[in-house]
Protein backbone atom coordinates (compact mmCIF):
# COMPACT_ATOMS: atom_id res chain seq x y z
CA UNK A 1 0.00 0.00 0.00
CA UNK A 2 1.49 3.76 -0.75
CA UNK A 3 2.74 5.93 1.87
CA UNK A 4 -0.27 8.46 1.91
CA UNK A 5 0.82 12.31 1.61
CA UNK A 6 0.01 14.95 3.92
CA UNK A 7 -1.50 18.72 2.93
CA UNK A 8 -2.07 21.84 4.91
CA UNK A 9 -4.74 24.37 4.32
CA UNK A 10 -4.33 27.78 3.91
CA UNK A 11 -6.11 30.56 2.76
CA UNK A 12 -5.84 32.03 -0.84
CA UNK A 13 -5.61 36.41 -1.06
CA UNK A 14 -4.97 38.10 -4.38
CA UNK A 15 -1.29 37.10 -3.07
CA UNK A 16 -0.73 33.71 -4.02
CA UNK A 17 2.45 33.21 -3.87
CA UNK A 18 2.47 33.88 -0.43
CA UNK A 19 0.28 31.22 0.78
CA UNK A 20 2.03 28.27 -1.18
CA UNK A 21 5.46 29.50 0.23
CA UNK A 22 3.67 29.30 3.66
CA UNK A 23 3.01 25.25 2.40
CA UNK A 24 6.55 24.68 1.41
CA UNK A 25 8.32 26.03 4.27
CA UNK A 26 7.25 23.25 6.63
CA UNK A 27 7.63 20.79 3.74
CA UNK A 28 4.03 19.91 2.48
CA UNK A 29 3.70 18.73 -0.69
CA UNK A 30 0.14 19.46 -1.12
CA UNK A 31 -2.51 21.99 -0.01
CA UNK A 32 -6.27 22.96 -0.03
CA UNK A 33 -6.79 26.54 -0.71
CA UNK A 34 -9.51 28.05 0.71
CA UNK A 35 -11.87 31.50 0.47
CA UNK A 36 -15.25 32.66 0.17
CA UNK A 37 -16.96 32.77 -3.32
CA UNK A 38 -17.27 36.32 -3.31
CA UNK A 39 -13.82 36.92 -2.34
CA UNK A 40 -12.70 34.46 -5.85
CA UNK A 41 -15.14 36.36 -8.75
CA UNK A 42 -14.18 40.05 -6.89
CA UNK A 43 -11.09 39.56 -6.66
CA UNK A 44 -8.96 36.56 -7.80
CA UNK A 45 -6.92 35.54 -10.72
CA UNK A 46 -6.77 31.92 -11.67
CA UNK A 47 -4.28 31.97 -13.90
CA UNK A 48 -2.07 33.86 -10.67
CA UNK A 49 -2.74 31.27 -8.83
CA UNK A 50 -1.71 28.66 -11.14
CA UNK A 51 1.45 29.73 -11.90
CA UNK A 52 2.35 30.79 -7.82
CA UNK A 53 1.30 26.50 -7.27
CA UNK A 54 3.60 25.83 -9.85
CA UNK A 55 7.01 28.00 -9.22
CA UNK A 56 6.38 26.48 -5.95
CA UNK A 57 6.09 22.71 -6.76
CA UNK A 58 2.98 22.99 -4.28
CA UNK A 59 -0.33 20.86 -5.66
CA UNK A 60 -3.59 21.76 -5.25
CA UNK A 61 -5.59 19.00 -3.77
CA UNK A 62 -9.23 21.15 -3.90
CA UNK A 63 -10.22 24.73 -2.96
CA UNK A 64 -12.74 25.28 0.02
CA UNK A 65 -15.79 26.89 -1.03
CA UNK A 66 -17.29 29.87 1.42
CA UNK A 67 -19.91 32.01 1.40
CA UNK A 68 -19.99 35.50 3.49
CA UNK A 69 -22.10 35.30 6.64
CA UNK A 70 -21.90 31.33 7.84
CA UNK A 71 -21.48 31.44 11.05
CA UNK A 72 -19.96 28.19 12.45
CA UNK A 73 -21.83 27.17 15.34
CA UNK A 74 -24.38 25.42 16.66
CA UNK A 75 -26.77 28.12 17.07
CA UNK A 76 -26.02 30.61 14.47
CA UNK A 77 -25.11 27.61 11.71
CA UNK A 78 -28.32 26.31 10.47
CA UNK A 79 -29.45 29.64 9.68
CA UNK A 80 -26.78 31.25 8.07
CA UNK A 81 -24.75 27.51 6.82
CA UNK A 82 -24.49 26.88 2.89
CA UNK A 83 -27.57 25.77 0.42
CA UNK A 84 -29.70 24.67 3.35
CA UNK A 85 -31.34 28.13 4.17
CA UNK A 86 -33.81 28.82 1.79
CA UNK A 87 -32.97 32.64 1.58
CA UNK A 88 -29.64 32.39 0.80
CA UNK A 89 -29.87 29.49 -2.41
CA UNK A 90 -30.54 31.41 -5.38
CA UNK A 91 -27.24 33.96 -4.96
CA UNK A 92 -25.10 31.18 -3.70
CA UNK A 93 -25.98 28.87 -6.41
CA UNK A 94 -24.72 31.59 -8.76
CA UNK A 95 -21.59 32.15 -6.92
CA UNK A 96 -20.74 28.71 -6.81
CA UNK A 97 -21.27 27.84 -9.88
CA UNK A 98 -18.54 30.83 -10.83
CA UNK A 99 -16.29 30.19 -8.43
CA UNK A 100 -16.60 26.18 -10.04
CA UNK A 101 -15.70 27.89 -13.51
CA UNK A 102 -12.59 29.54 -11.85
CA UNK A 103 -11.31 26.87 -10.21
CA UNK A 104 -11.82 24.73 -13.32
CA UNK A 105 -9.34 27.55 -14.90
CA UNK A 106 -6.77 26.98 -12.14
CA UNK A 107 -6.44 23.36 -13.32
CA UNK A 108 -8.36 21.73 -9.97
CA UNK A 109 -10.85 19.02 -10.57
CA UNK A 110 -11.64 18.91 -6.61
CA UNK A 111 -14.03 21.73 -4.74
CA UNK A 112 -15.20 20.97 -1.06
CA UNK A 113 -17.23 22.88 1.13
CA UNK A 114 -20.06 22.79 4.06
CA UNK A 115 -23.06 22.79 2.33
CA UNK A 116 -25.18 23.41 5.19
CA UNK A 117 -26.75 21.63 8.41
CA UNK A 118 -28.44 18.98 6.20
CA UNK A 119 -31.86 17.68 8.30
CA UNK A 120 -32.36 14.62 9.23
CA UNK A 121 -35.51 13.82 8.33
CA UNK A 122 -35.89 13.15 4.52
CA UNK A 123 -39.30 14.69 4.26
CA UNK A 124 -38.18 18.25 6.06
CA UNK A 125 -39.30 20.81 3.39
CA UNK A 126 -35.78 21.99 3.99
CA UNK A 127 -33.93 19.05 2.89
CA UNK A 128 -36.28 18.46 -0.34
CA UNK A 129 -35.28 21.93 -1.79
CA UNK A 130 -31.78 21.68 -0.82
CA UNK A 131 -31.62 18.23 -3.14
CA UNK A 132 -32.45 20.22 -6.06
CA UNK A 133 -30.06 23.26 -5.74
CA UNK A 134 -27.33 20.18 -4.47
CA UNK A 135 -27.93 18.26 -8.05
CA UNK A 136 -27.86 21.21 -10.04
CA UNK A 137 -24.82 22.20 -8.36
CA UNK A 138 -23.02 18.82 -8.24
CA UNK A 139 -23.85 18.68 -11.94
CA UNK A 140 -22.49 21.88 -12.93
CA UNK A 141 -19.37 20.95 -11.04
CA UNK A 142 -19.51 17.58 -13.01
CA UNK A 143 -19.39 19.38 -16.04
CA UNK A 144 -16.41 21.23 -15.00
CA UNK A 145 -14.58 17.94 -14.83
CA UNK A 146 -14.75 18.50 -10.80
CA UNK A 147 -15.46 15.89 -7.92
CA UNK A 148 -17.66 17.82 -5.23
CA UNK A 149 -16.68 16.61 -1.92
CA UNK A 150 -18.76 17.33 1.60
CA UNK A 151 -17.19 18.31 4.55
CA UNK A 152 -18.21 16.80 7.62
CA UNK A 153 -19.38 17.98 11.07
CA UNK A 154 -22.70 19.90 10.51
CA UNK A 155 -24.85 16.67 10.53
CA UNK A 156 -25.01 12.62 11.19
CA UNK A 157 -22.87 10.84 8.84
CA UNK A 158 -25.84 8.62 8.32
CA UNK A 159 -27.65 11.65 6.67
CA UNK A 160 -24.76 12.82 4.88
CA UNK A 161 -24.62 9.44 3.20
CA UNK A 162 -28.11 9.14 2.18
CA UNK A 163 -27.80 12.45 0.85
CA UNK A 164 -25.22 11.38 -1.19
CA UNK A 165 -27.39 8.85 -2.38
CA UNK A 166 -30.29 11.06 -2.89
CA UNK A 167 -28.36 13.70 -4.84
CA UNK A 168 -27.18 10.74 -7.23
CA UNK A 169 -25.10 12.12 -9.33
CA UNK A 170 -21.32 10.25 -9.37
CA UNK A 171 -18.67 13.15 -8.55
CA UNK A 172 -19.56 13.05 -5.01
CA UNK A 173 -17.61 12.30 -2.26
CA UNK A 174 -16.45 13.25 1.28
CA UNK A 175 -13.87 15.35 3.24
CA UNK A 176 -13.67 13.87 6.16
CA UNK A 177 -13.31 16.17 9.00
CA UNK A 178 -13.02 14.30 12.13
CA UNK A 179 -12.93 16.87 14.94
CA UNK A 180 -15.40 18.66 13.30
CA UNK A 181 -17.72 15.52 14.08
CA UNK A 182 -16.61 16.08 17.26
CA UNK A 183 -16.74 20.14 17.60
CA UNK A 184 -20.61 19.79 16.21
CA UNK A 185 -21.06 16.81 18.67
CA UNK A 186 -22.49 15.10 15.87
CA UNK A 187 -20.43 11.29 15.87
CA UNK A 188 -17.34 9.75 16.83
CA UNK A 189 -14.97 9.50 13.83
CA UNK A 190 -14.19 5.84 13.79
CA UNK A 191 -17.86 5.48 13.47
CA UNK A 192 -18.55 7.87 10.82
CA UNK A 193 -15.70 6.16 8.94
CA UNK A 194 -17.88 2.95 8.90
CA UNK A 195 -20.96 4.92 7.32
CA UNK A 196 -19.00 7.11 4.81
CA UNK A 197 -16.77 4.11 3.39
CA UNK A 198 -15.36 4.07 -0.55
CA UNK A 199 -16.84 8.39 -0.09
CA UNK A 200 -14.06 9.53 2.06
CA UNK A 201 -11.67 11.35 -1.36
CA UNK A 202 -9.88 13.31 1.33
CA UNK A 203 -9.25 14.39 5.14
CA UNK A 204 -8.64 17.55 7.66
CA UNK A 205 -6.17 16.09 10.54
CA UNK A 206 -7.78 18.28 13.15
CA UNK A 207 -8.12 17.70 16.40
CA UNK A 208 -11.04 18.82 18.89
CA UNK A 209 -13.21 18.29 22.42
CA UNK A 210 -16.69 17.68 22.80
CA UNK A 211 -19.11 20.44 23.27
CA UNK A 212 -20.69 20.50 27.06
CA UNK A 213 -24.51 21.26 27.28
CA UNK A 214 -24.10 25.04 27.30
CA UNK A 215 -21.46 25.22 24.40
CA UNK A 216 -22.71 26.59 21.06
CA UNK A 217 -19.39 24.10 19.45
CA UNK A 218 -16.40 22.09 20.88
CA UNK A 219 -13.19 23.41 21.22
CA UNK A 220 -10.51 22.94 18.68
CA UNK A 221 -6.95 21.80 20.57
CA UNK A 222 -3.17 21.11 18.92
CA UNK A 223 -3.58 17.83 17.09
CA UNK A 224 -3.16 14.97 19.85
CA UNK A 225 -4.61 17.03 22.30
CA UNK A 226 -7.84 16.04 21.96
CA UNK A 227 -10.61 13.49 21.10
CA UNK A 228 -9.54 11.95 17.31
CA UNK A 229 -7.33 8.84 17.90
CA UNK A 230 -5.51 8.90 14.34
CA UNK A 231 -3.91 5.66 15.06
CA UNK A 232 -6.64 3.84 15.11
CA UNK A 233 -8.66 6.57 12.45
CA UNK A 234 -5.97 6.34 9.67
CA UNK A 235 -5.55 2.30 9.33
CA UNK A 236 -9.15 1.91 9.24
CA UNK A 237 -9.23 4.91 6.54
CA UNK A 238 -6.61 2.94 4.10
CA UNK A 239 -8.75 -0.31 5.03
CA UNK A 240 -11.67 1.92 2.82
CA UNK A 241 -9.34 2.30 0.31
CA UNK A 242 -8.60 5.94 1.21
CA UNK A 243 -5.31 7.17 -0.58
CA UNK A 244 -5.19 10.62 0.43
CA UNK A 245 -4.26 13.23 1.27
CA UNK A 246 -4.62 14.07 4.70
CA UNK A 247 -4.92 17.93 5.20
CA UNK A 248 -3.59 19.18 8.10
CA UNK A 249 -5.88 22.37 9.52
CA UNK A 250 -5.28 24.79 12.52
CA UNK A 251 -7.78 27.00 12.84
CA UNK A 252 -5.68 29.58 15.19
CA UNK A 253 -2.98 32.34 13.27
CA UNK A 254 0.28 33.76 14.76
CA UNK A 255 3.41 32.26 15.45
CA UNK A 256 1.55 29.38 17.49
CA UNK A 257 -0.10 27.98 14.38
CA UNK A 258 3.12 27.22 12.48
CA UNK A 259 4.51 25.34 16.11
CA UNK A 260 1.18 23.06 15.88
CA UNK A 261 1.46 22.66 12.01
CA UNK A 262 5.04 21.20 12.20
CA UNK A 263 3.51 18.91 15.77
CA UNK A 264 1.22 17.77 13.88
CA UNK A 265 3.14 16.58 10.80
CA UNK A 266 5.66 14.83 13.45
CA UNK A 267 2.45 13.17 14.83
CA UNK A 268 0.84 12.13 11.16
CA UNK A 269 4.25 11.13 9.15
CA UNK A 270 4.61 7.40 11.06
CA UNK A 271 1.09 7.19 10.40
CA UNK A 272 1.04 7.48 6.32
Amino acid sequence: MNRLRLGLIVGASDEPRRSFEKVAEVGIPTCQLSCTAEKMVDSLNPTKIRRAADEAGIEISSFFLLFEGQKFNLKDGPATMGFIPERYREERLVLAKRFSDMVRDMGVNSITSHVGFIPDDPRDPLYIGFLDVMKEYAEYCAKNGQIFCFETGQELPSTLKRTILDVGTDNLGINLDPANLILYGMANPLDAVEIFGKYVRGMHAKDGLWPNRDEDLGTEVPLGEGKVNFRLLIPRLKEKGFNGPITIEREITGPQQKIDILKAKEILEPML
